[in-house]
């Protein structure tokens, strides 16, 4: 049995009428640049995940460049982000000119350890970087209070937990900006590129919406030195025709997920945990093994896909070097890029094709 590591074929046939349709509309009606599709979706977005309000982007990489912007980061100042994220986490420090300083993960969670992250504060830090790593959300009431004894601004990274809660309260509420990604891979993906920002911050909000539109609240009128960061209106098309499906797929990876914890039994596996906290909503579902890259051949020999996410720790990429970073000195982030593999987890996935995913992972 065939069983592919992600296939959004699936997916966009099941809706595939519906998201024609909504494209003609957009393309009819010549709403490109931002426009009621977007204005449409902003509200949607909001009002289905919990938010007080939403503001729609050019990719998941705008806002956590514009987060930085609103936050005053600039040079001198360094900005802690964990090292086992996409890239993306650490570009908008380094597009403000600051410094990202990269602090080591928790053994279960693999994301931002407070331990850590309080041992490494020093004059010159200025803000987090708190990435949800897989949809799984971070320690954010022990992050949040070193935070507010530091005075440092936090920004969540949801890109990759857009539907998770941390006790009750949606991602992206908890710091003083959220930032998602509609990347097509995305629990919630365009056919394109998108992302999307939310505060409860009202100065943040007003701050980011002009920010996103060249620094202007009216044409030719520029206020602030801004971008152009807008969502178009093809996006915000597609992502309302998706919306409304978000809860049923991310329940369907959530009981793929459980029939994954239950039924693998690899010895020396570690999967992912499970946390009183919140639930992940499982964007990836990632184990670690030592022998990892065995492992991936023998599951590409019965036809299961892999992927590795992530192979190289960000503090280890050849553009942060000039960083310093010795080989050693962040373990667990680096542990865990050399054990990682993803198994195959999308709603549209048959409980025929996870029984084999489980049965070839033990049969190793």
């Amino acid at each position: 049995m065939k069983v592919p590591f992600l296939d959004l074929s699936l997916q966009h046939k099941s809706i595939r009428e519906q998201a024609l349709a909504a494209l003609t509309a957009t393309y009819d009606a010549n709403r490109f640049c931002l426009g009621k599709d977007v204005e449409d979706f902003e509200k949607n977005f909001a009002s289905t995940l919990g938010y007080p309000r939403a503001l729609g982007f050019n990719s998941g990489t705008s806002p956590l460049h514009i987060a930085c912007m609103i936050a005053g980061f600039g040079p001198g100042d360094e900005v802690i982000v964990p090292p086992f994220t996409f890239i993306s986490s650490a570009w908008g420090i380094s597009y403000v000119r600051a410094t990202p300083k990269f602090v080591d993960i928790e053994a279960d969670t693999l994301n931002l350890d407070p331990v850590k992250l309080e041992a490494a504060i020093t004059p010159r830090t200025k803000g987090i970087v708190v990435v949800h790593l897989f949809g799984q959300p971070a320690r954010m009431d022990e992050i949040m209070a070193i935070a507010k004894k530091h005075n440092l601004f936090v920004i969540e990274d949801c890109a990759q937990a857009v539907g998770a809660k941390y006790k009750g309260t949606p991602v992206g509420l908890l710091g003083d900006v959220g930032t998602f990604s509609f990347y097509p891979t995305k629990n919630l993906g365009g056919c394109g590129e998108g992302g999307a920002l939310t505060s409860r911050r009202d100065d943040v909000f007003t701050k980011s919406r002009h920010i996103r539109v060249h620094g202007s609240d009216r044409r030719y009128y520029h206020d602030i030195v801004g971008g152009n960061f807008r969502m178009d209106g093809f996006q915000g098309a597609l992502l309302n025709v998706k919306l409304p499906h978000l809860a049923s797929w991310t329940a369907r990876r959530q009981e793929i997920a459980q029939r994954y914890l239950a039924g693998l039994k690899l010895t020396d596996a570690i999967l992912p945990a499970q946390v009183g906290y919140g639930q992940s909503v499982y964007h990836q579902f990632t184990i670690r093994h030592p022998r990892r890259d065995a492992l991936r051949e023998h599951l590409t020999k019965h036809e299961v896909g892999t992927d590795l996410i992530y192979p190289v720790p960000l503090h280890q990429q050849k553009c942060y070097a000039e960083l310093g970073y010795a080989t050693g000195s962040l373990p667990v982030a680096e542990k865990a890029c050399a054990t990682c593999v993803s198994l195959p987890i999308f709603p549209e996935l048959t409980d025929a094709q996870v029984d084999h995913v489980i049965a070839s992972v033990n049969q190793f």
